[in-house]
């Protein structure tokens, strides 16, 4: 035990210099640490309050030649002045006509002022059936831009291509739609 006593009062520098080395490696680890939470901290936050609006299609629920043009808020944050700017990319006259069902819709003509996140708006945009064929080579561009709360900028490219529902098909009548064809039936025939 002596023996220890003695080694260490006569290294004391020396391990004082050692334990400080370490103190010092320590710190400057925990220094960098902090930093890359702090930097991960930030990108959460961002995108908790980050916006996206998505623009799609899907087929209706009651038959599935009918198709509607779905914009969604799929972000976590409010997206302000949304912009929409419609255009053929290829499918030539058909996609044209395509264009201008579009651009009827007063939402997608002017934008929108506000979307809340999770908030969807949903509208009629063609049938299927009608001039199937150009329309399944048909592909229109939509380009969207809005702000964030913060007035960080976004824009976004989609393509809608009806050709994603060629082949698709419908075992069937959707549950919904059958409750409320039984339900005409029933007051038809309770009156």
């Amino acid at each position: 035990m002596s023996e220890i006593l003695a080694f260490l009062n006569q290294n004391s520098g020396a391990l004082t210099v050692i334990f400080t080395g370490i103190v010092t490696l320590s710190t400057v680890v925990y220094a960098v640490l902090t930093g890359v939470l702090v930097n991960e901290t930030r990108k959460m936050r961002h995108a908790q309050t980050e916006p996206r609006v998505d623009v799609t299609h899907r087929p209706r629920e009651e038959w599935i030649a009918l198709i509607d043009v779905v914009v969604k808020n799929i972000g976590l944050g409010p997206a302000y002045d949304i912009k929409f700017d419609i255009s053929s990319f290829t499918g030539g006259e058909t996609a044209e006509k395509l264009v201008s069902e579009l651009k009827e819709l007063n939402y997608l003509h002017n934008g929108l002022k506000y979307m809340s996140p999770g908030q969807e708006i949903s509208s009629f945009f063609t049938n299927a059936n009608e001039n199937f064929d150009a329309k399944m080579e048909a592909q229109v561009l939509i380009k969207v831009s809005y702000k964030s709360a913060t007035g960080t900028n976004y824009q976004n490219e989609y393509l809608i291509d009806l050709s994603e529902l060629k082949g698709m098909q419908r075992i069937g009548e959707p549950p919904l739609y059958k409750i409320s064809k039984n339900i005409e039936a029933i007051k038809k025939d309770i009156g």
